[in-house]
């Protein structure tokens, strides 16, 4: 890359993984999309040729399907399980199942979907919720990313991974098969959601739920708010319905039970937004860009409102002539508030630059980079969307920041830089 000298560029490369795969409802129907209603007829015919295979035959072919996977058995019967209890109102005239018959009726109205076949970016990266086990000065983490599969369908999934106090990073590898989460609650939009207590981060993957989502669920910023010494992880996101966009939040605090909401208000209707990590004078703030160009400061009362703010910093170097955007949360420091940020240049180069916001009123630019702190290089200006480098949200860990961006939106990296140094940097 093309980067600033104190930036530390650190030898990991999440990439693209085909092989990995979450196992998706599959649904018979006229048009073969997700929110088509089921063609019952066509459902009950499958069910009438799984229960005219015999016991023996209908084992064999279960047993063919659980060899293809390398995970226990236990856990893909108990999603075919899952799925034949949904089909139960499509097929009431064949409850008499045996164990087996059901389980393979369950396995027929799935199928594999391999959500990160084609892209991984995006990234953004918070403390993890649970320290127990860290080294002393070191610090687990969890970064969120980006997933693209077939039919350029985002979704959002996850790894673990620790920072030792010399500043070394380790990622753990994912796990193969990854998993959906139960809804436990719908309310038109606004979902509540949970995966097994059992399984690995790596493995819980948030796919589209909703029509407005049908295409992703796009770039998350994930932010560790605290209010009242109490802390809850919020993300902005995109739901992406295939024509209309418009901003979401999600919430959590353990990673493994989540809330959907769609945000409302006018600076809701485009991408982009990022919560500060804390209120300022009693009131949430955010960081949006609704004009499409530039930055504006928004205050709110209400966490899931948005409406307009006040301008702080638009497009003024050749690197970002076209737009200015953020690349996740603000940062607080004892010098202010540090956000970086993207421009768009010529041929929409997308490159990383950062911006210093007044701590008390960060309405008030302290300074900025004139220069990109990370731009893309014709090594690897390459892939799914070519010259582009991006990052959804970065931490502060001692006297570092630890910036995991995107190269080329298809796979990430992680850099980490000095404080002091970035500062200078900006300063000049």
């Amino acid at each position: 890359m093309n980067e600033s000298p104190f930036f530390n560029r650190h030898p990991h490369y999440l990439c693209p993984d085909p092989s990995r795969v979450i196992v998706r409802a599959f649904r018979p129907a006229i048009e073969p999309r997700d929110y088509n209603p089921i063609d019952t007829s066509r459902a009950n015919h499958i069910v009438e040729r799984v229960l005219a295979l015999d016991e023996t035959e209908a084992q064999v072919v279960l047993d063919g399907v659980l060899e293809n996977f390398d995970n226990p058995q236990r856990n893909l019967l108990e999603i075919f399980e899952r799925r034949a209890a949904e089909m139960d109102q499509v097929f009431p005239d064949h409850a008499a199942f045996t164990p087996i018959q059901r389980n393979l009726v369950g396995a027929y109205f799935l199928h594999e979907y391999s959500f990160e076949a084609a892209a991984l970016f995006n990234p953004s990266i918070v403390p993890h919720p649970d320290q127990n086990g860290v080294e002393p000065g070191s610090l687990r983490f969890i970064l969120s990313l980006r997933a693209v599969g077939e039919g350029h369908i985002s979704s959002l999934t996850f790894r673990r991974g620790t920072i030792s106090r010399e500043g070394a990073i380790n990622i753990e590898p994912p796990v193969r098969l990854a998993c959906l989460p139960h809804i436990s609650r719908r309310v038109g939009d606004d979902i509540d959601l949970s995966f097994a207590e059992n399984s690995n981060i790596s493995q819980r993957v948030i796919f589209p739920i909703t029509e407005a989502q049908a295409n992703g669920i796009e770039d998350a910023r994930f932010v560790a708010f605290r209010d009242r010494g109490r802390k809850t992880y919020y993300a902005t996101c995109t739901a992406y319905s295939g024509r209309t966009i418009r901003s979401e939040l999600i919430e959590t605090r353990d990673f493994q039970s989540f809330r959907l909401v769609p945000l409302k208000g006018a600076a809701a209707v485009n991408k982009g937004m990022a919560l500060f990590p804390r209120k300022i004078d009693g009131r949430y703030a955010m960081i949006a860009r609704y004009d499409n160009e530039s930055l504006h400061l928004i205050y709110s009362d209400d966490l899931h409102e948005w409406n307009h703010g006040v301008p702080i910093l638009g497009p003024k170097y050749p690197w970002e002539f076209v737009q200015i955007g953020n690349c996740g949360s603000p940062i607080e420091l004892d010098e202010g508030w540090l956000l970086f940020t993207h421009g768009v240049g010529p041929i929409r180069r997308y490159s990383i630059g950062a911006v210093l916001l007044d701590k008390d009123d960060p309405s008030r630019v302290i300074s900025r980079s004139h220069v990109p702190l990370v731009q893309p290089e014709k090594s690897e200006r390459e892939g799914y969307v070519p010259n582009v480098v991006y990052s959804c949200g970065a931490m502060k860990f001692g006297s570092r920041i630890v910036l995991p961006y995107a190269v080329s939106d298809t796979f990430s990296t992680i850099a980490t830089v000095k404080i002091e140094q970035l500062l200078d940097f900006m300063a000049k």
